[in-house]
């Protein structure tokens, strides 16, 4: 009979182990048993916790997206501007956690799953909107509305094209280069959206003599 208060720690371990199975593998093709090995307990624990390998499975993208989602919550508190917020929303989408092989490979698994499953691609979609949503709506205090939506979809699909750049182990970006790459793009649009001082000096001020 399992010990009170493990069934916290035992299902964790099996989350994260069914992250490094699955990252190792590339693919969900992977059984109950390998993961239940990778955590240390036997199969029918495993299927105690969590009725079935798909039911494990979706238990790990949810997991990938609480943590997402925890990290994103506390670097948006600590960020005191529209441009620190989106920084912060940067910064966490190449978190470490996040960026690492495994966590990479595992997201990539979950994408082309999602090609087969109903239940894989919602979830995929809460990560995309919400994603969209914390840089949109940050967006639109620094730009008009038609250039933030334009400025959050690139950004976003920046940040999804760098993920798939870093599973290619040839030719790996990193953390901090792909924050700068993305930092750039940013800039560069918000800038052009921007009127430039220059404009804004040159602008004549009508006066009572001229009306």
């Amino acid at each position: 009979m399992p010990k009170v208060g493990m069934e916290p720690l035992r299902r964790k371990a099996l989350v994260d182990a069914a992250l490094r199975v699955i990252g190792d593998r590339g693919s969900l093709t992977v059984t109950m048993s390998d993961i239940a090995r990778r955590a240390g307990v036997s199969p029918a624990l495993a299927h105690h916790y969590f009725g079935s390998k798909e039911q494990l499975l979706i238990e790990t993208i949810r997991f990938l997206l609480r943590q997402l989602r925890n990290d994103a919550v506390t670097a948006l508190k600590q960020a005191a501007t529209p441009r620190e917020r989106i920084s912060a929303i940067i910064r966490v989408s190449f978190h470490a956690d996040q960026f690492a092989p495994q966590t990479i490979a595992a997201w990539l698994a979950f994408y082309a799953e999602a090609q087969r499953s109903e239940e894989t691609r919602r979830f995929l979609v809460i990560y995309a909107r919400r994603l969209r949503s914390n840089l949109l709506a940050t967006l639109k205090a620094l730009c008009p509305a038609d250039a933030a939506e334009r400025i959050a979809e690139g950004a976003a699909a920046m940040i999804d094209g760098l993920y798939i750049r870093q599973s290619l182990k040839s030719a790996p970006i990193g953390i901090t280069a792909s924050i700068a790459l993305t930092e750039d793009y940013v800039n560069a649009l918000l800038t052009a959206t921007s009127p430039s001082p220059v404009e804004q000096k040159g602008r004549p001020h009508r006066t009572a003599k001229d009306k």
